[in-house]
């Protein structure tokens, strides 16, 4: 098997392992807050508490993936051309 018929079915391999990933679990952990849902502060001992609500997830720790926002906007885009 030559290198660039086994770098295409790597390829096509880690696509449909990502599509497979984004069908089972359209929502992923927060990368800003690590899945917490908010930030991690010290006080003046060095201990910590909770900081602020996160920004990007809305305090939930969990966003919906890349994949799965394009899916939902495809879908979007082709039901509403087809009404």
């Amino acid at each position: 098997m030559s290198l660039a018929l086994l770098a295409v079915a790597c390829l096509i391999v880690v696509t449909f392992g990502y599509v497979f990933k984004c069908w089972l679990s359209p929502f992923g952990d927060c990368r800003t807050c690590d899945g917490m849902g908010h930030e991690l502060k010290s006080d003046r001992k060095g201990r910590l508490k909770r900081g602020r609500d996160c920004r990007r997830c809305h305090a939930t720790g969990k966003r919906i993936r890349v994949g799965r926002w394009i899916y939902n906007r495809a879908a979007r885009t082709y039901r509403a051309g087809t009404r």
